[in-house]
C-alpha cells in the first residue's frame, strides 16, 4: 500500500476538546538544504545523528529528497529540491540553508488549526489525513515569521519510520557504522530573529493566536556590548516544554548580530536551535573531535565564574578548557556553548545546553557571548 492523502473538512469535524491549543511536544525541524545528502553526512558524522527515514524519487516522490535524522528525541529533516523550478529552490537562493518548519506534536490537529484560524492565524496547509500501511497521521500547518511554518502533527498510533510517504533509510542506503554518539537528547528551544519593530507583533501572535505566555524578557540593557545590542522575549506553551525566544535588533554603534543575520538570510528566520544534553563536557569533547567549531570567550571569563556561579558538579578546569559558559539563577545553574554557523552564510547555528535546575537562558553569559559573536563578525567584515 502506498501513501494516500485527503483533506479534512474542519467545518464539520472540529470536535470540542478541553484545550484545542494543547501541544504534546516538539515533533521535528525541517531544514531546506542545497544538497540534503551531503548535509546529512555532515550532521551524522559531525553531530552524531543517525539516519532513520528517507523520501525521494525512489519512493515515488519526484519533487524533492528528504533525509530524516534522529538523536534522542530530536528529529531533523533535511530536504533539497530536485528542480530549479521547485519553490524550495527559490527559498534556498534567497535564504541559503534555512529552517523551514518547526513541527509540533499535538493531540488534536483539526481543533488546534481551527482555533488558531479563529484567532487570526495564517494557513499554510489545511488539515489533511496521510495514510499508509503503518497507519494514519493528521497534519496541518500555520505560518509564522518569515517563511517559517509550524506544522501540526497528530500521530495517533502511527507505527511507520517517520510519516506516511517516508520509508526506512536502510531500504535504499547503508547506515554508516561507527557513527559517533554525541549524547544529544532533546530540543530545548528555537530562537527566531525578526526585523526592528517586529518583535512585539510576533510576541502577540504567539500569545493571542497560539495561546503561549511570556516566560522571560530581555532588554537592550541586558543584551548589549560596546558596539551593539538586541532585545528578546521568550514565549512558552502551557507546559513550558516548547519555548520560542524572539529577537530583534536594537540601536547600536555598529551592526548587531541580528542585523547581520537579517542581511545574509534576507529577512526573518530561525537563528539557532538549542539542543539539550545531560553531559555537556562529554558532548562538546566528542563534537570538537569530530570537527565542529565553537565560539570562544576570553580565558578571563572564568576568573569570575566561581564567585558569580558558585559551586558546580562539573570540573571547572575542564569547563574552561572546552570554553563552556556557566550561569546560575534562583532555580539552579546551566551550562551552554554555541557552535559557529553551520553553513557559509552567518545564519543558522546550534546551541548545546545542560540544565541543572535552571530554566533560564544564561543572562549572565550574554555580554561575553555577544562579544565573541562580534569578534567573528569582525573577521567576516560585518561588524
Amino acid at each position: 500500500m502506498g501513501m494516500t492523502s485527503r483533506w479534512i473538512d474542519t467545518r464539520t469535524s472540529n470536535e470540542t476538546v478541553p484545550d484545542p491549543l494543547a501541544i504534546s511536544n516538539w515533533d521535528h525541524i525541517e531544514i531546506y538544504c542545497d544538497n540534503a545528502r551531503q548535509a546529512a553526512h555532515f550532521y551524522m558524522w559531525g553531530f552524531g545523528f543517525r539516519p532513520i527515514a528517507y523520501r525521494g524519487p525512489e519512493t515515488g516522490h519526484r519533487e524533492s529528497a528528504s533525509y530524516v535524522l534522529a538523536q534522542g528525541e530530536i528529529r531533523l529533516v533535511l530536504t533539497s529540491p530536485l528542480s530549479p523550478r521547485h519553490p524550495i529552490a527559490s527559498q534556498l537562493l534567497f535564504h541559503g540553508d534555512t529552517v523551514h518548519s518547526i513541527a509540533l506534536t499535538v493531540p488534536h490537529c483539526e481543533a488546534y488549526y481551527h482555533e488558531a484560524m479563529l484567532r487570526g492565524a495564517s494557513s499554510a496547509s489545511a488539515p489533511c489525513l496521510l495514510e499508509d500501511e503503518h497507519g494514519q497521521v493528521k497534519m496541518a500547518s500555520i505560518r509564522t515569521y518569515g517563511d517559517v511554518q509550524h506544522p501540526l502533527v497528530e500521530r495517533g498510533s502511527y507505527k511507520g519510520a517517520f510519516l506516511p510517504g517516508f520509508v526506512p533509510y536502510e531500504r535504499f542506503f547503508k547506515v554508516p557504522s561507527g557513527l559517533p554518539n554525541a549524547g544529544l537528547t532533546a530540543i530545548d528551544h528555537v530562537v527566531g530573529n525578526v526585523e526592528l519593530g517586529a518583535m512585539q507583533p510576533w510576541v502577540d501572535f504567539y500569545a493571542k493566536t497560539l495561546g503561549f505566555s511570556q516566560m522571560q524578557k530581555f532588554s537592550d540593557q541586558d543584551i548589549s556590548t560596546e558596539y551593539s545590542a538586541l532585545m528578546s522575549r521568550v514565549m512558552a506553551d502551557g507546559s513550558g516544554k516548547v519555548k520560542f525566544p524572539i529577537n530583534e535588533p536594537a540601536q547600536g554603534r555598529r551592526k548587531s548580530q541580528i542585523d547581520e543575520y537579517l542581511q545574509f538570510h534576507q529577512g526573518p528566520g530561525v537563528q539557532h536551535i538549542a539542543l539539550r544534553t545531560n553531559d555537556i563536557i562529554s558532548t562538546v569533547t566528542s563534537l570538537r573531535n569530530q570537527g565542529i567549531h565553537f565560539l570562544r570567550v576570553p580565558a578571563t571569563y572564568y576568573d569570575e565564574v566561581p564567585k558569580r556561579v558558585g559551586e558546580i558538579k562539573q570540573d571547572l578546569m575542564k569547563v574552561k578548557e572546552l570554553g563552556i559558559l556557566v550561569d546560575r539563577d534562583d532555580e539552579g545553574y546551566l551550562l551552554q556553548l554555541f557552535t559557529k554557523p553551520l553553513q557559509d552564510r552567518p545564519t543558522l547555528f546550534f546551541e548545546l545546553i545542560q540544565r541543572e535546575g535552571s530554566r533560564g537562558f544564561g543572562i549572565g553569559n550574554f555580554k561575553a557571548l555577544f562579544e565573541a559573536i562580534e569578534r567573528e563578525q569582525a573577521l567576516r567584515g560585518n561588524l
